[in-house]
């Protein structure tokens, strides 16, 4: 099921959302790449980052989103942006960098994925990745609790997504074979967020979208409610009103 992006609602927490996509471009370990592709590239904001770091390379941004292309393109930029399929997506020469910010997890059959997108490296180049790994966490398992508590059970069961990314251990086996150096790391990142159900408001910007798109008016209004609910009782407001939302990812960066 193709499920349509909506780029206000991803971006309610652009800020938030952006960080750990600098904080992947930071580490990157090349001096002057000649080429760059962004995968999954979404609006283009760290797109826009990686051409500034980089500015005499040539970079393209690749989504399978229309709405977030045409904010992309909305700027004017010397960066290429193309429609496209990761998983059909095969560059037309080896790219120095290979960059992807909160995507692949999106992406099933990881062990042949990751391969692919090193093979499309030139020699010495790097593929750079951030996933979410917060699948454990009280804001998505009460996705699967809230979709399998009521009567829309049977629509929602077949899109939920519970351990989409492995554990560091699968990439590093996968990878390091095929890596002249490879790095993994998780991080656990402490969001402080203001608004009503603002985990809520997260969520529905990302995992929660393809759930909601499965049902129908009714269903999805009294399954948002019971979810609503589950999620109020992990993260209360703190006494300055704000609600804090702890959120690990795992980065990986490897040299072919």
């Amino acid at each position: 099921m193709s499920v349509s992006w909506d780029p206000g609602q991803y971006g309610l927490y652009g800020d938030e959302r952006e960080r750990p996509g600098l904080d992947l471009i930071a580490r990157v370990p090349l001096a002057a790449p000649a080429s760059v592709v962004d995968l999954g590239c979404g609006a283009g904001g760290l797109t826009r980052r990686l051409a500034a770091r980089w500015p005499d390379a040539a970079v393209t941004g690749i989504d399978s989103s229309p709405a977030m292309l045409a904010k992309a393109r909305a700027g004017a930029s010397p960066i290429v942006w193309r429609r496209g399929d990761i998983v059909e997506w095969r560059p037309e020469s080896a790219v120095d960098l290979i960059y992807s910010n909160a995507v692949l997890h999106w992406l099933d059959d990881h062990r042949r994925l990751f391969p692919r997108l090193m093979e499309a490296l030139a020699p010495g180049g790097v593929l750079a990745v951030q996933m979410p790994r917060n699948h454990g966490a009280p804001s998505h398992v009460a996705m699967t609790e809230a979709a399998r508590a009521g009567p829309w059970r049977d629509r929602l069961e077949p899109v939920l997504r519970t351990s989409p990314v492995a554990e560091p251990a699968v990439y590093y086996d996968s990878l390091a074979p095929r890596a002249a150096r490879l790095e993994i790391w998780e991080t656990a990142y402490l969001h402080v967020l203001d608004g009503d159900d603002p985990v809520v408001e997260w969520t529905r910007g990302s995992a929660l979208r393809p759930l909601l798109a499965a049902l129908d008016d009714d269903h999805r209004d009294a399954f948002l409610a019971d979810y609503r609910a589950r999620v109020a009782r992990h993260y209360p407001r703190r006494a300055d009103g704000r609600t804090l939302f702890p959120f690990k990812r795992l980065f990986l960066i490897a040299i072919r």
